[in-house]
C-alpha cells in the first residue's frame, strides 16, 4: 500500500503539472454543460483515498454534529434510519479528471440535517472530518442543495468500506474531493479553514464548472 507521504507527493506532482492545461482549456472557453469542463466519462467508480481505509461497522458508526448550532447532535446508525431518508440521482466529478453520470443515492439530505441542528447566524462554514483524520472544509450554502446527502448506498447496495461506507458525504456539485469519506464529526464554524487537500495545493471552493482545481488560481 502506498504510504500517505508519498501519495500527497504525487498528487502534489500532478497538480503542478496540471495547471497549464486547465488554463488551456480556459483559455479556449467552455459552456456550463452537463460534462464540466477538463473531465472525461467513466463507467466504473475509481477509488481513491489516502492510503488507509478504515473499517467502522454500522454498530461502530458515530456521527458529531456540533460547532455553532443551537442543537448539537452525536447520532448512531440507529437514529440516522430515523430520519427521512432518501433516493437521488446525480453525477460526480473527481479533480482527477473523471466524472460519473446518474449515480443512485440513498441518504439523508444534508439540508433537513441543517433544519434539526439549526445553524446559528454567524455559522458560514463547516469542517467536516473522517474517520481516517481527513478534513475538508465546504460553505454551509452547500448543505443546503437537494442533492447533497449523507450517503448510505450507492446503486441500491450499502456503500463500501472503499468509497467510504457505512456513510459518507455527497455534494454533487463541487469536485469529489469535498464529499468526505467515512465521515464522523461536522463542525459549524463563522470563519472558514482550510482542509486537507485545500492547504495542499487545490482550490478552496471546488466548482467543477469554473474548473477550480487548484489554489493557484484563487
Amino acid at each position: 500500500m502506498i504510504n500517505r507521504d508519498k501519495l500527497i507527493g504525487i498528487k502534489r506532482l500532478w497538480a503542478s503539472k496540471e495547471q497549464h492545461r486547465s488554463k488551456q482549456r480556459q483559455d479556449e472557453g467552455h459552456e456550463s454543460m452537463r460534462l464540466p469542463p477538463g473531465q472525461r466519462l467513466v463507467k466504473n467508480w475509481p477509488v481513491l483515498d489516502l492510503g488507509t481505509q478504515p473499517s467502522i461497522s454500522q454498530d461502530g458508526w458515530r456521527l458529531r454534529i456540533g460547532g455553532l448550532v443551537e442543537t448539537p447532535l452525536s447520532m448512531d446508525w440507529g437514529s440516522l434510519h430515523e430520519q427521512n431518508l432518501v433516493e437521488t440521482v446525480s453525477d460526480m466529478h473527481c479533480v482527477t479528471t473523471w466524472s460519473r453520470y446518474d449515480n443512485h443515492w440513498r441518504g439523508w439530505r444534508t439540508k433537513d440535517m441543517l433544519s434539526l441542528v439549526k445553524p446559528k447566524a454567524q455559522a458560514r462554514f463547516v469542517m467536516v472530518v473522517s474517520y481516517d483524520g481527513y478534513k475538508t472544509n465546504v460553505p454551509v450554502a452547500a448543505l443546503e442543495n437537494d442533492q447533497s446527502l449523507l450517503v448510505i448506498s450507492w446503486e441500491g447496495k450499502p456503500l463500501t468500506r472503499e468509497h467510504g461506507g457505512p456513510v459518507r458525504l455527497l455534494i454533487p456539485h463541487l469536485y469529489l474531493w469535498k464529499s468526505a469519506k467515512w465521515i464522523k464529526e461536522i463542525t459549524f464554524m463563522a470563519d472558514d479553514q482550510r482542509g486537507f487537500w485545500e492547504s495542499n495545493g487545490y482550490h478552496n471552493r471546488a466548482d467543477p464548472w469554473r474548473e477550480e482545481r487548484y489554489a493557484s488560481q484563487e
